[in-house]
């Protein structure tokens, strides 16, 4: 390869107005040594050729030392080299190196090396929307976290981050977007409480992006570039893994207190997202429940008592219960939750959450009158009645679809006239009654199937604290939800 030449030229004409570029005398002193201050340093070389065949010279000019000037012109004939006798290659280098303007820069070697070896065309700009998609598409993950991915990418990173270049990408431009998001939960929180009802209609479905949710955003787009880093060599550093967000801790459970109740009535507002009832409100709750919907009633009773996430009291099956004559256990090893809209049967969340439940004699009661109650759905069924193995079914024998059991719960609330919580809410009520009722944190670690007890400290630490200046200390968690009524089987 031919390493070109290095040169002085300036703007100087003749007589006839025509260019003298390097041969202007004036740029060399009397004595031949270059003039300092007379005209500019410049270089040039032979690109490869064509695809056609055609030289193309490449001259860069208006250098102020030597030095710089050679030392462009060692970078491009590194870049060159890139392509170790590649015809394909060199031309392909030739031609990004022929598109550039006088005053751009020369492209990252590093980079183009890094594109070369991931087999990723020297000329074409890798966008992150680009390659975000295609490694979404290229893991082999969990139905559940492809479709969290796939939220991340489509809602967030691919219309704040996708037009950027992947090797452009850095920290500030990933708090922009953050900044950006943070400005529409402003924007949605203000558009609904405002008085005019247009304003309000136009974010009645839209939802806002809380800290936790960041902080997920965040660990996908720092997951993709780490394989971006590893796996496809495009770029050397995660500028992801520097970006500060707000902790996204989770809220801290508060008692709906007789204060809190009144607030709520005057305002609507909730003093935390995450709400727990008083026992009497629990009590409450089951009373009604029982009265306007027996078909649901034991499935929130178990939640309420002991803790159970949604997904974990649908996948309950007959195998997984040992009812003795007044008390029995639960065996807590699969859930029925949602991807999309479908339901999915999967394994619980974790280790820890592979648990064993003991059912207190209130609860072990109202799961052997459901189970009776069953008995008599599937005679009427007949052989039309579906073999599920579940215990809590619809009257037909059909499994529930885990969105109707929320929406039942939300109904309920709403009709008994009790402050509102979240169905959620119940597991948080169950892990406060029993610590009221005299179990420690472990014992509550254990029930709810926490990973550490760290969870259940930061969780309900706080509440628990707010739930015993209300109520003294009972005998059992489930004798301290006062009831009104009891229903036969």
């Amino acid at each position: 390869m031919a390493e070109g030449s290095v040169f002085k030229h300036c703007g100087c004409k003749d007589d006839d107005g025509k260019r003298l570029a390097n041969r202007c005398p004036k740029l060399r002193r009397p004595g031949g040594a270059w003039h300092p201050s007379h005209g500019r340093w410049a270089y040039q070389l032979e690109l490869p050729k064509t695809a056609e065949g055609r030289r193309r010279p490449m001259r860069r000019y208006r250098f102020e030392t030597r030095d710089a000037a050679a030392t462009e012109r060692d970078n491009v004939l590194a870049l060159l080299a890139l392509s170790r006798a590649n015809t394909d290659l060199a031309i392909e280098i030739g031609d990004l190196l022929q598109q550039l303007k006088p005053t751009d820069p020369l492209p990252d070697r590093d980079m183009i090396a890094r594109r070369v070896k991931a087999g990723i065309p020297a000329t074409t700009a890798v966008l992150l929307g680009d390659y975000l998609r295609e490694w979404l598409t290229g893991r082999r993950i969990a139905a559940g976290t492809q479709l969290a991915y796939d939220s991340h990418i489509r809602n967030h990173l691919d219309p704040h981050l996708g037009h950027i270049p992947i090797e452009k990408l850095r920290g500030g431009h990933i708090q922009a977007m953050f900044t950006a998001i943070a400005d529409r939960n402003i924007a949605i929180e203000t558009a609904r409480d405002s008085e005019d009802p247009t304003v309000r209609a136009s974010v009645k479905s839209a939802r806002t992006t809380g800290p936790a949710s960041m902080q997920r955003i965040r660990a996908t787009l720092r997951k993709a570039l780490n394989d971006a880093i590893r796996v496809h060599r495009l770029i050397e550093f995660n500028p992801a893994a520097h970006v500060e967000l707000a902790s996204g801790k989770r809220p801290k459970a508060r008692v709906w207190t007789a204060a809190a109740v009144k607030h709520w009535k005057t305002t609507a507002q909730r003093p935390s997202p995450v709400m727990v009832w008083t026992p009497e409100q629990a009590g409450t709750f089951l009373d009604y429940t029982e009265d306007h919907d027996i078909v649901l009633y034991p499935l929130y009773a178990l939640m309420l008592h002991r803790g159970l996430r949604r997904g974990e009291a649908i996948g309950l099956r007959d195998l997984d219960l040992d009812l003795d004559l007044d008390t029995g256990t639960a065996v807590i090893s699969q859930q029925i939750t949602t991807v999309g809209y479908q339901p999915v049967t999967k394994k619980v969340k974790s280790e820890a959450g592979d648990r064993t439940v003991a059912l207190d004699q209130t609860t072990t009661a109202i799961t052997r009158s459901h189970l009776a109650r069953r008995a008599r759905w599937r005679l009427v069924s007949g052989p039309a009645w579906p073999q599920t193995g579940l215990v809590y079914v619809q009257p037909d024998g059909t499994p529930w679809h885990p969105d109707t059991i929320t929406k039942r719960f939300d109904d309920l609330v709403e009709k008994s006239g009790l402050p509102p919580i979240r169905l959620h809410d119940l597991r948080h009520c169950a892990a406060t009654f029993l610590k009221a009722s005299g179990s420690d944190l472990q014992d509550i670690k254990e029930m709810l199937g926490h990973s550490t007890i760290t969870i259940t400290s930061d969780t309900y630490t706080s509440v628990i604290q707010e739930l015993e200046t209300e109520r003294a200390k009972a005998e059992a968690a489930a004798a301290l939800v006062p009831r009104i009524t009891r229903r036969a089987s």
